[in-house]
C-alpha cells in the first residue's frame, strides 16, 4: 500500500525552515474541527497590515500540531519581550527550551513525535530508525524512545531530551519525506540506518519483506537492504 502523500513531499516547503505564507494560502491543520477556535485567532482591520504576533505565530503552529518555536518567532521579528507576554497571559505555553504550544489548539497523538523535531532546534530534523519503521506500520519494533536525526556537525547537550535518541547523518533531501505533518526519512533509509544502528535481524527482514509488499520499497531496494543485512549477520 503506496502512499507517495506521506513519504515524497520534497516539493513541500518545510515548516522548520519556511518564511510566513500568505494566510490565503496557509495549509490548514484541523481547522475543519475547529471553526470557532481558529475564528477567535484571525483578526483582520483595515487599519492594520502587520498582523498581531499572536496571528503570525499561530499561523505557524497550525502546521506543526500547535507547536512554535523562539527561532520561528524570532525569524517572524516577534521578540522575546512579546513572546513572554504571550506565555503571562496564557496564550502560549513553554513546553521544551525554546518550544512552545498554544494550549488552545487540540492535542493530537502524534505532538511527542513534532515536539522531538523541534526539540532539536535543527531544520534538517527528521524522525528516523525504529521511529520510522514503527510509524510506516512495516515491523513489529516498539522503540520506548523517539529516534531522531540531525547533521553530522550538531552536538545537542541541552536538558529535556530523555526520552530521544539523536543521531547525527547528513541526510539528502530525497531521503526525507513526511508523515503526520513532520518530516520523516523514507522507509528504505529508515531500514539502512537501522541496519547499521543493530536493530534485531528479524525486525529488519520483516520490514524489509513488509516494506516491498506494501509498496514502500522497490525490488532493487529490497535486494540491497537484504544483502546490507545478510552481510551485517555475517560479521
Amino acid at each position: 500500500m503506496t502512499d507517495e502523500h506521506h513519504i515524497r513531499r520534497n516539493e513541500h516547503v518545510n515548516p522548520l525552515t519556511a518564511e510566513l505564507p500568505d494566510s490565503a494560502s496557509l495549509p490548514r491543520t484541523r481547522h475543519d474541527l475547529l471553526p470557532s477556535i481558529v475564528s477567535c485567532f484571525r483578526y483582520t482591520s483595515a487599519m492594520t497590515t502587520k498582523p498581531l504576533a499572536r496571528d503570525a505565530l499561530w499561523n505557524i503552529a497550525t502546521t506543526q500540531h500547535g507547536f512554535v518555536t523562539a527561532q520561528q518567532a524570532a525569524d517572524l521579528r516577534v521578540d522575546k519581550h512579546a513572546l513572554q507576554m504571550l506565555v503571562h497571559r496564557g496564550t502560549l505555553t513553554r513546553v521544551a527550551h525554546g518550544v512552545y504550544r498554544f494550549p488552545k489548539f487540540p492535542v493530537g497523538q502524534y505532538d511527542r513525535h513534532m515536539l522531538a523535531v523541534l526539540w532539536t532546534r535543527a531544520p534538517e530534523a527528521c524522525l528516523s530508525h525504529e521511529t520510522a519503521l514503527d510509524a510506516y506500520r512495516i515491523s513489529d519494533v516498539n522503540p520506548n524512545r523517539i529516534h531522531v536525526t540531525v547533521a553530522k556537525h550538531r552536538r545537542l547537550r541541552r536538558a529535556g531530551g530523555d526520552d530521544y535518541v539523536i543521531h547525527n547523518e547528513d541526510l539528502a533531501p530525497t531521503q526525507i519525506g513526511w508523515w503526520q505533518e513532520i518530516p520523516m526519512v523514507i522507509p528504505a533509509t529508515a531500514i539502512a540506518q537501522c541496519v547499521a544502528d543493530g536493530t534485531p535481524t528479524y525486525l529488519l527482514r520483516q520490514a524489509i519483506e513488509r516494506g516491498h509488499a506494501q509498496g514502500y520499497l522497490k525490488a532493487a531496494e529490497r535486494d540491497r537492504l537484504a544483502e546490507a543485512l545478510e552481510a551485517r549477520h555475517d560479521r
